[in-house]
């Protein structure tokens, strides 16, 4: 039965109107590498090497509006999360996000955001559904530091989110619960029906070429250099 409903998948992906293959999805996550490694490179968005190197998760995403790749008008990204064993990161596990999840888009920017997820709880929140964080996570104009924070009760950083934009969201938000796993992107990227528990934590796929360069640039921005 499970061989049928993943023809079927396969069949549906087939006929779509518009295909995505392996390759646009390989560039997908080299778009993200490089917007990441710009991020870091801007003293007042960067994201401190001391605060990546406790993240235990990592969503990237880019607001995508209109045929780039994907034909929704929200966005997308990837994530990955480490293994806290051995601290090495998964692989790959593509996300999208919807219109209304993507508030931080004023006046048809584009715009990039780094979601850190600071503990092996929050990561788990990936195998849901839906990301769900319960209320909007909002920014401020202005914030030379570039992150905004959630907690948990107990004053525990749950989620840090920082963005690639003037004045950080200039006042918008980023509301994460729209934000979901893309399973059409992950089928064609791996050639199989996997969730993304199997994926993030299932140990059933290995990294590819892209989420390994990807995974090497967090790691490396995690390290404090001596100036």
């Amino acid at each position: 039965m499970k061989t049928i409903i993943f023809g079927l998948i396969l069949l549906g992906l087939a006929v779509s109107a518009r295909a995505v293959d392996k390759v646009e999805l390989d560039n997908r996550i080299r778009l993200l590498t490089g917007k990441f490694e710009a991020l870091q490179q801007k003293p007042d968005k960067k994201i401190p090497a001391d605060v990546l190197g406790k993240a235990q998760g990592i969503i990237l995403l880019d607001r995508t509006k209109a045929g780039f790749l994907f034909a929704y008008q929200g966005g997308g990204g990837a994530a990955l999360v480490k293994d806290p064993k051995t601290h090495h990161w998964s692989p790959a596990a593509f996300m999208s996000a919807n219109e209304a999840s993507l508030g931080f888009q004023v006046g048809g920017e584009q715009a990039f955001f780094v979601i850190l997820l600071m503990d092996t709880n929050a990561t788990r929140l990936l195998t849901e559904p839906a990301f769900e964080l319960g209320s909007e996570a909002r920014g401020t104009a202005g914030n030379a530091s570039g992150g905004v924070e959630r907690a948990l009760p107990t004053g525990q950083p749950l989620v840090l989110v920082y963005g690639d934009r003037q004045g950080l969201y200039g006042g918008a938000s980023v509301k994460a619960g729209a934000i979901s796993p893309d399973d059409r992107a992950n089928i064609i990227y791996y050639g199989q029906a996997l969730s993304m528990a199997d994926i993030l934590f299932g140990d059933k796929v290995k990294p590819t070429e892209a989420a390994v360069d990807l995974a090497g640039k967090v790691t490396e921005s995690s390290r404090n250099r001596p100036r």
